[in-house]
């Protein structure tokens, strides 16, 4: 197997979603999942924690990458927020039943934060985008049908839009990509201005 272009993207993030989005759209990448812990900090806001977290995994995997060749690394963070509360993914399938059940009928908002780093600079460029989703009244015997299938059990707020989850889902407002986890038309932007100046920590 040939080693990876010295430009080749570097994705943080084992999520298949996430690899799917940017096949799709013909970039070359290779997968080096951060692995590092997601807590929320006491006073944290959501958007500010998808945000740090989308940093932290990005720079995690760029300072093992090393300074040379220099790399571009991509950390994604997607949660799901409800009242003011972040839902991530499930424990397990009492926890997907409990949060599908608090989600139904009602309006919440996906975020996602992006972060692109250099390994060579650590220099790091951030955005986070927010779509409006409202569930539809679901039944719960309904509910506990869709998580006996095992699909909501890795997905932030337990359900995945493009999958059998999109049967839950009534309206969809803003982008439907980020909700998947991974806002395309923003990430493009971001590999394409990377050089300009911008948002940098």
């Amino acid at each position: 197997m040939n080693p990876p272009a010295r430009n080749c993207l570097i994705l943080a993030s084992a999520s298949p979603r996430r690899s799917e989005l940017l096949d799709r759209e013909g970039i070359e990448f290779e997968i080096r999942p951060a692995n590092i812990p997601e807590q929320q900090r006491r006073g944290e806001k959501a958007t500010d924690f998808a945000e740090r977290l989308a940093r932290e995994k990005a720079i995690a995997v760029a300072r093992r990458s090393g300074p040379a060749p220099d790399r571009r690394v991509l950390g994604a963070d997607t949660i799901v927020v409800l009242d003011g509360e972040v839902f991530g993914k499930p424990r397990d399938p009492a926890h997907a039943i409990a949060m599908l059940t608090r989600l139904t009928g009602r309006e919440h908002v996906v975020v996602t934060a992006i972060a692109l780093v250099s390994s060579g600079t650590l220099k790091t460029r951030f955005t986070s985008v927010s779509t409006r989703v409202r569930m539809r009244n679901v039944a719960p015997e309904e509910i506990r049908a869709y998580v006996a299938t095992g699909e909501p059990l890795d997905k932030a707020g337990a359900y995945a839009i493009q999958g059998e989850g999109r049967r839950l889902v009534e309206s969809i407002q803003g982008s439907e990509t980020n909700v998947i986890g991974l806002p395309v038309e923003e990430t493009l932007k971001m590999l394409q201005d990377e050089d300009r100046p911008g948002t940098s920590t």
